[in-house]
């Protein structure tokens, strides 16, 4: 199986139906979920990336399917540093964030601990303070508003950065930056 897999990671582009084909792969046998997080934390590769790229695709279309290997995606989370492959990892948290903290699933609920959600927060607020593209910095935004939610030092750490960063941030940035400022000014 892993072979199948593998061959549509070879084949597997940034286009919606080249990730959708590894998606279903993975859809149909949840347990290849397990082989992508071990080929994402080949982090040198360029295989990594489309794991990636198949993970994302996979779990936003049913985010449990990511619990039984929650403490793997966590480990592999700081090591990740490809551009390509740390954007579907930070959609992934704030995935995770807005199902836990917003949505209040009873499936993440019973399994997303402490040590999850201080990880989650912890590479966030990396992301923030690296070089990472827009799109992470804009995803790990509203996972870290979610995440300060609980943790009270987040929302004064977060603003900080955002006010810090604002006029020199992108058009995507400053937008999403205004929408995550306006609530953490309520």
């Amino acid at each position: 199986m892993e072979s199948t897999l593998l061959d549509i990671l070879n084949y597997t582009d940034h286009s919606r139906e080249k990730r959708s084909q590894g998606a279903q792969l993975v859809a149909r046998t949840p347990k290849l979920i397990k082989e992508l997080l071990d080929i994402i934390a080949q982090i040198d590769t360029d295989v990594s990336c489309k794991a990636a790229w198949v993970l994302e695709y996979t779990i936003k279309q049913d985010l449990t399917l990511l619990i039984p290997y929650l403490d793997d995606f966590i480990t592999i989370l700081p090591r990740v540093y490809k551009d390509a492959a740390v954007r579907p990892m930070a959609k992934l948290c704030e995935l995770i964030a807005i199902d836990f903290y917003k949505t209040k699933s009873i499936a993440y609920q019973k399994v997303l601990k402490l040590q999850h959600r201080t990880a989650i927060t912890e590479i966030g607020f990396d992301w923030m303070i690296t070089d990472q593209k827009v799109a992470v910095k804009a995803y790990t935004m509203t996972a870290l508003y979610w995440l300060g939610t609980e943790f009270d030092w987040v929302h004064p750490e977060l603003k900080n950065i955002l006010e810090s960063n604002y006029s020199t941030g992108s058009a995507a940035y400053q937008a999403r930056a205004r929408q995550v400022l306006k609530k953490l000014n309520r």
